[in-house]
């Protein structure tokens, strides 16, 4: 099968096209014929070296796809040979063929596109867990997103909404900053242009957001413990900003306030599938309603990974950057 693999540690051009034999699904596992895999942050992390692929996870990035399931254990997920699915994964999604759990798949909602699609998995169950779950967002709360443009900012934004929850949101210019309310942000946030303490300050009326889905981190925490409200939660998915933040323990005491975070993939199977079961009960059917939807930035062929990475790491994106197979 083709497939794109990292040469060695480095920038997007260490992304090289490749023929790999196909992988082999084992119990509980289906083989899917890719025809679309997302392209995520961690997927440029693992290419500079910096985040290795869990034990038994695939070499090749890649860590959400959509496709048709050709062989494997179907039946163990209520799947058949030839069912369209999304699936979640460890690795190995720049291929033309890749080995998912069936129980980390997810039925192709209908009405999308398999691009589209393939832009849901990583996002969406990255979000449920650390949004809803994690940081117990409920109806009615207020919730700050950081990278409100990416593909995790842009599901973020439009589920809390659709679960009615008034957002505000961090992007680097005032293009993204209205884009984002497009997508149902209250506020976009100029972060390059204005300080994002006082606008959350101001459009609270003082009071602060609940929840802080910070893809960030480093200096970022501290402000953001100046934009919760009291019994606030901040989650941290990502380190962009740095791994170390220097916090006024005085507010986390005095205000009740929380600091937690979580990365997803080295979470259990099972862990996972539950995940899985959350979304296809509460989300997949605001997919299939139009209510929600995968912002579909740019597509790339998949040997042209260098050049999705690139634009990633550029920042050009609003939403998803997909490969096609």
């Amino acid at each position: 099968m083709r497939a794109v693999e990292i040469s060695q540690p480095g920038g997007p051009e260490v992304l090289v096209p490749v023929e790999r034999p196909m992988p082999e699904a084992g119990a509980g596992e289906v083989l899917i014929k890719v025809s679309a895999a997302g392209v995520n942050r961690p997927d440029v992390a693992q290419r500079k070296g910096s985040y290795p692929p869990p034990p038994g996870a695939s070499d090749l990035p890649g860590l959400e796809v959509a496709g048709e399931i050709v062989g494997g254990d179907a039946a163990a997920g209520s799947f058949a040979i030839g069912d369209k699915v999304c699936a979640l994964i460890a690795g190995g999604g720049y291929a033309e063929y890749c080995v998912a759990p069936v129980e980390q798949c997810l039925p192709i909602p209908a009405g999308l596109s398999d691009i589209e699609a393939a832009g849901l998995p990583e996002t969406y169950f990255t979000v449920w867990s650390n949004v809803f779950d994690r940081g117990a967002l409920k109806a009615g709360e207020t919730l700050l997103v950081h990278g409100g443009a990416s593909g995790i900012g842009t599901t973020a934004i439009q589920l809390a909404r659709a679960m009615g929850n008034t957002v505000y949101a961090t992007v680097g210019s005032d293009e993204r900053a209205r884009a984002v309310e497009s997508l149902g942000a209250a506020r976009g946030i100029n972060y390059k242009t204005e300080d994002f303490v006082e606008v959350v300050r101001e459009a609270t009326g003082g009071v602060g957001v609940n929840v802080i889905l910070d893809m960030v981190a480093g200096d970022y925490i501290n402000r953001d413990l100046k934009c919760l409200a009291d019994d606030g939660r901040i989650v941290i998915i990502a380190l962009l900003g740095g791994a170390r933040s220097e916090i006024d323990a005085n507010q986390v005491l005095r205000r009740r306030l929380t600091v937690t975070g979580s990365t997803l993939r080295p979470r259990p199977v099972a862990f996972k599938g539950a995940i899985a079961q959350s979304l296809r009960q509460h989300v997949w059917p605001l997919l299939e309603q139009g209510r929600i939807k995968p912002i579909v930035h740019a597509t790339f062929p998949l040997e042209q990974a260098s050049a999705a990475h690139a634009m990633m790491e550029a920042g050009e994106n609003i939403g998803k950057i997909i490969l096609t197979v």
